[in-house]
This record gives structure tokens, C-alpha cells and sequence, in this order.
């Protein structure tokens, strides 16, 4: 397989230095129905795209602290018939949420997977390991109850109530568009598998995927020839969520603007990720990374993919971090709990929610340490609340976990 270019310098000129002044350490809703509403009601606003007072630009540096021949990463394969049949078979599946009745038969409705090459992918959740059974379980609890604020992730409640209030027509559109995204990015769902967590690839691998860059193994093990600390994107594109349920919207707007090298206001991004007022589900966040940026590109990270990392470690998780951000030189959709246990910038707890992993720091002799961008601030929305700065770094362990917490367990990478 042919090694990929490395990034052009128009890429790589995203990754501006910039020095970090802040490194030191409402509900859900009671019932399907009350989602639903909100789901009705909190449509987003249709501003102007082209909000001119709400734009600016990024100088790119000339700087790149990318590694001579570090790997590439993976380009879009081919949707083979095989691949296709097994989409019309997922969507077929669907007539059954016209039909359920109760939170239990509407989250088993829900949850239905695709089997692409091996790899499970289950709509809503990403790429997994585990059974529709456990995912349904999932769906079918409800938010806990020490959830005080909500802060924008689209909840269990929110999409069971998405998924029955959606048209047949409108719901296959949107399934279909999220499968066949997912079924062109297998290969390189089996290269993070194989790379990250030591999956044998399959034989004859190669040579059904021929957009997956050699040299993938270059980097060895965990950390092994990762400098000490990485950074990318300009502490700049970093803005405080502008809505209580906008973390989607905002997240979007420093990936978009590191991306493209210009401000694009958080409205325009909530239009685009299809955010109400129930919040923004992450395979949307994942469709518009891929559809808006440049990440997507086999320079960059290639196609995004929402992955279940539930059965990683937390060293196998990190590793991905460190690739992410250092080799691919783009950003992590970050999708954690916002609880003050992992937070200690929190007042209360919140709910599910987005962030821009941006940054590692394995700081030796200490805890590693993970940069990320905090969209949520809520002195914003509470004048009586402590304010939260947007450019973190902490312990990389609590992200983790925070992670899991979670009940999708999963990223956009």
C-alpha cells in the first residue's frame, strides 16, 4: 500500500503556537413526550450565514511540529454490493419503531446495527463491540437524576424522542446517510482496532483497502516515540457556548474555524448539526466534521468516526489521543459527562457533552495530562456561578473516565 503525503503546509499552518496561561490544575426531560415538545419548540433560529460582525480571521503560522514520516492515515473505501445490501436490511428493520410502544420496545427499536466487514456499527451509537441488547439497555435507562444542568449532548431521552417523532421518509434518509458514511470508513475502523488496541487485521485486508496508508505501525507502542507534549489549533477558536444547550454548536465552531481559518458563528453550525433545544446528537457532530472541515482529509485523520471505546484501556485510549492530535494533526470530539468529580471547574454537575480534544502533555514523573477546549461556562447563563476558562489541561485519566461515564462511551475521531 502506498505511503499518503504528509499534510501541505496550508494544513499544517492550523497548528499556531500559542502558550496556555491556564494549565494549573436541568433537567431531563420526565417523559418521551416532554422531549418530543422540546424537540418541537426549540427549533434554532434561522440566522444569516453570512453574520458578518460574527467572523474573523486566523493568521497561520509557518511553524509544524509534525515528525518527519509519521503515518498518514486512511481514505474512504469503496461501498461494495454487500455492504449496500446490508443497509436496505438495517433500514428495513425500522417499520418496527412505527410500531413501539413504551420506552423499552422504542430503545430496542432503535438499536439496530450493521456488520460491515466484521466491524458492528449500530446507529446512534458508532462503531461498537458490544450487542444491541446492551445498547438498548442503555437507551432505555433514564438520565440520572444528580444531572443539575444541561449543557447540550443529546440525551437518551432526547433520542428515543427523535426517533418517534421522525416521518418514516425522514427517518430513512438520515439512517441511510449515517450507515453508508460508516460502511466507507471500515477500513479505517479496522486500522484504529488493529493499531490501537492490537486487532489482527483480516486476511487480505490490503488489498480491499488500498486508501489505508502503510507505515501505520510506525509509532510502536504506547507512547513510544511521542514527544512529551502536542498541541494543535490556536487557543483563539475557542468560544463559550452561546445557548445553555449549544456545547455541539460551539465545539463545531472552533473545529470549523481551526479548519478553514475563519470564524463561522455558532448558528450556523447549529443549523448544520440539526441542535434543538434538546441538544446535538455526536453522529451529527461526527456527519459535519466530515461534510465542513478538512480533517476528514487521508492528510489529516481521514473520514471521522464515532467510536465505542468501552472496551478500551485507558493507556489505549490515550494512545489514540496522542495519534489524533500529533500525527493526524486534528482534533478529538470530545463526548464526557460534565461531572464535577472529573471536572473540579464545575459548580454542579451537568449532563452529557462536546469538547475539543486538542493536546497532550505525558508529563513525566506525574499524571499525563490531556488540552482540550471547554465550551461550557456557566457564569454566562448565572452571573451568581463561578467562570470556567475555555483552554484546559488536566488529568488525562479523569477524561477518561469521564468518558465512560457517559452512556455512549464513545468519541468522534
Amino acid at each position: 500500500m502506498p505511503a499518503l503525503p504528509r499534510p501541505t503546509l496550508r494544513k499544517v499552518a492550523h497548528r499556531i503556537a500559542d502558550e496556555d496561561a491556564s494549565r494549573p490544575l436541568w433537567r431531563h426531560p420526565a417523559t418521551i413526550a416532554a422531549a418530543a415538545l422540546a424537540l418541537t419548540l426549540g427549533a434554532v433560529p434561522l440566522l444569516p450565514d453570512g453574520d458578518r460582525a460574527d467572523r474573523g480571521e486566523i493568521a497561520p503560522a509557518a511553524e509544524t511540529t509534525g515528525a518527519p514520516g509519521a503515518p498518514g492515515a486512511s481514505g474512504r473505501n469503496a461501498l461494495t454490493p454487500a455492504m449496500r445490501a446490508e443497509i436496505e436490511r438495517v433500514l428495513a428493520e425500522g417499520a418496527t419503531l412505527d410500531r413501539a410502544e413504551g420506552r423499552t420496545a422504542l430503545a430496542r427499536a432503535s438499536v439496530r446495527c450493521a456488520t460491515f466487514e466484521g466491524q458492528r456499527y449500530c446507529l446512534g451509537f458508532g462503531w461498537t463491540n458490544q450487542s444491541e441488547e446492551a445498547l438498548a439497555a442503555r437507551l432505555e435507562t433514564r438520565p440520572t437524576a444528580r444531572t443539575t444542568e444541561r449543557t447540550g449532548d443529546l440525551d437518551a431521552d432526547g433520542l428515543l424522542a427523535r426517533a418517534q417523532s421522525r416521518t418514516s421518509t425522514a427517518r430513512t434518509e438520515a439512517e441511510r446517510t449515517e450507515l453508508t458514511m460508516a460502511a466507507r470508513a471500515v477500513g479505517k475502523v479496522w486500522m484504529l482496532r488493529h493499531e490501537i488496541q492490537g486487532v489482527p487485521l483480516p486476511d487480505g485486508f490490503a488489498e480491499r483497502h488500498p486508501e489505508v496508508s502503510a507505515g501505520v505501525d510506525a509509532r510502536g507502542g504506547f507512547g513510544g516515540s511521542y514527544p512529551t507534549k502536542s498541541k494543535i489549533l490556536s487557543s483563539k477558536v475557542a468560544q463559550a457556548q452561546n445557548q445553555t444547550y449549544w456545547c455541539g454548536p460551539a465545539t463545531m465552531q472552533a473545529i470549523g474555524w481551526g479548519s478553514q481559518g475563519k470564524r463561522k458563528n455558532q448558528s450556523y453550525w447549529a443549523r448544520r448539526l440539526g441542535t434543538t433545544s434538546a441538544g446535538t446528537a455526536i453522529t451529527d457532530m461526527v456527519r459535519v466534521v466530515n461534510n465542513k472541515t478538512d480533517y476528514d482529509d487521508e492528510t489529516h485523520a481521514g473520514p471521522y468516526v464515532v467510536l465505542d471505546i468501552s472496551d478500551f484501556t485507558f493507556k489505549q485510549w490515550y494512545r489514540l489521543m496522542m495519534r489524533h492530535v500529533h500525527d493526524y494533526q486534528a482534533p478529538v470530539v470530545l463526548h464526557p459527562n460534565l461531572h464535577k468529580q472529573y471536572y473540579p471547574y464545575l459548580d454542579d454537575d451537568a449532563s452529557g457533552h462536546f469538547q475539543v480534544g486538542r493536546g497532550f502533555d505525558q508529563n513525566p514523573g506525574g499524571n499525563p495530562q490531556l488540552g482540550w477546549f471547554e465550551p461550557w461556562d456557566q457564569s454566562r447563563f448565572d452571573p451568581s456561578e463561578p467562570a470556567i476558562v475555555r483552554v484546559q489541561w488536566r488529568n488525562a485519566y479523569r477524561s477518561f473516565r469521564a468518558n465512560l461515564d457517559h452512556f455512549q462511551h464513545n468519541v468522534g475521531v
